[in-house]
């Protein structure tokens, strides 16, 4: 069969990895692609969000599945689209990916439901806003309702730094209109993890946890960015997995399906663990990225029939078979990430590394310019490891780091170190 994969990112790389392993599959096509996915698939010059002439290329080629990547083309609607035409396609609908879509819509969906979660409260009108958080202890969180690329979440430390924020959000636009509506919340304590599972709306097939590293710097300090790194699995969540399912996955999309919203494909929690008590940060309506590389390379299943037994409304796997070890991702952005940062740079070194299913360097923001592969990107490539134990693969993963690395390049240090811990 022929498979297309929507997006050109470091999770769309991994996905085209992945699903080229399939003995199912004898052709995948990527749209829009970049400059490492052209390894392993065939990229089309579509963009993510052209949905006709996505759905046309789909019919002229006989793709027999379509896989959307990216958060954005399922928020727009892109599986309703496709399902108008009779198209398989792995996502949610646009209704339903409203959980990552709005974060108002996700708050309100956990209160009802009685998800755990942060105390919150949601404005639409700044001067009541900037009131509220008077009453706040601090810190507090600040959320821009709309999709803002994973940087839209703002830790507020004292009264000015909410003012500033807010006046960011609210007045400023620095995420357009994603910050027409905002979140405010209550600061939570403890350890972050990531948790993932495929649904057909009914059944729910659970994958195993991973930690994301969202802060810029060592430490998880400085500015949020769409993920610096990740690991799996995630020790602080391995003991909760049964609680997890039972407190959080399974009551979302359940709520979901009371809300007209039937959820099929994957579905994202963040999750914030303390002393045993977990809380949803919020809800993603995709695999994450960096989190898929780390749990494609330990997935030992075939991928492929369970996408397509969800597309088909049918999920029957009740189990995923998962490689005995653990898997690091360390991102590799663009000087300046995630502000403002040149694009263009040539990666000369990426020769260097010799790939194998153990140790792959995924693409992210990267284009070929005359046979050359440059950076196109705030996070650029993903080098992604598996060994027997968590060190091992930090290690691994580090000493490809070191043999790429470039001037022109950032990343943290301490990838996966919290597993060890």
């Amino acid at each position: 069969m022929k498979v297309l994969v929507v997006g050109g990112g470091g999770r769309e790389h991994a996905l085209c990895w992945k699903i080229n392993k399939s003995p199912l599959v004898e052709k995948v096509y990527c749209a829009p692609g970049n400059a490492g996915i052209k390894d392993i698939a065939e990229c089309i010059d579509i963009s993510a969000t052209d949905f006709e002439g996505l759905i046309s290329f789909t019919k002229e080629n006989d793709v027999e599945l379509t896989v959307v990547g990216p958060e954005i083309p399922l928020s727009f609607g892109i599986v309703d689209e496709f399902e108008k035409e009779g198209l398989k396609i792995f996502g949610p609908s646009k209704a339903a990916a409203q959980i990552e879509g709005s974060k108002v819509f996700s708050k309100n969906l956990m209160k009802k439901y009685n998800i755990p979660t942060a105390k919150y409260e949601t404005f639409t009108d700044l001067d009541k806003a900037l009131e509220f958080t008077k009453e706040l202890d601090t810190p507090f969180v600040v959320k821009a309702d709309g999709l803002a690329a994973g940087k839209g979440v703002i830790i507020c430390n004292s009264i000015i730094e909410g003012e500033k924020a807010l006046n960011s959000i609210m007045n400023e636009k620095a995420f357009g209109e994603a910050g027409d509506h905002v979140v405010i919340e209550q600061f939570l304590i403890g350890e972050e993890a990531s948790f993932f599972a495929f649904t057909d709306g009914v059944n729910v097939l659970p994958l195993e946890s991973s930690q994301d590293h969202k802060a810029i710097y060592d430490g998880d300090t400085g500015p949020n960015t769409g993920g610096m790194g990740a690991y799996s699995p995630a020790p602080i969540a391995e003991g909760l997995h049964d609680r997890i399912m039972s407190e959080i996955m399974v009551p979302a999309i359940s709520g979901l399906s009371d809300e007209g919203c039937n959820y099929k494909g994957i579905l994202y929690a963040g999750l914030m663990i303390n002393n045993g008590e977990i809380k949803a940060l919020e809800f993603n309506c995709r695999f994450g990225d960096p989190e898929a590389q780390p749990l494609l390379m330990r997935m030992e299943s075939d991928i492929v029939p369970i996408m397509l037994e969800i597309s088909e409304g049918n999920l029957r796997h009740s189990e995923i078979k998962w490689r005995n070890g653990s898997s690091v991702c360390v991102v590799m952005a663009s000087k300046g990430y995630p502000g403002k940062y040149k694009k263009g740079f040539p990666l000369k070194r990426l020769s260097n590394i010799e790939t194998c299913d153990d140790l792959i360097v995924f693409h992210a923001g990267t284009k070929l310019e005359e046979n050359t592969v440059v950076t196109n990107g705030g996070r650029v490539l993903g080098v992604t490891s598996f060994a027997k134990s968590l060190g091992d693969s930090i290690k691994k993963a580090y000493v490809a780091v070191d043999s790429i690395k470039e001037d022109g390049l950032i990343f943290r240090l301490d990838i996966g170190k919290k597993g060890l811990a």
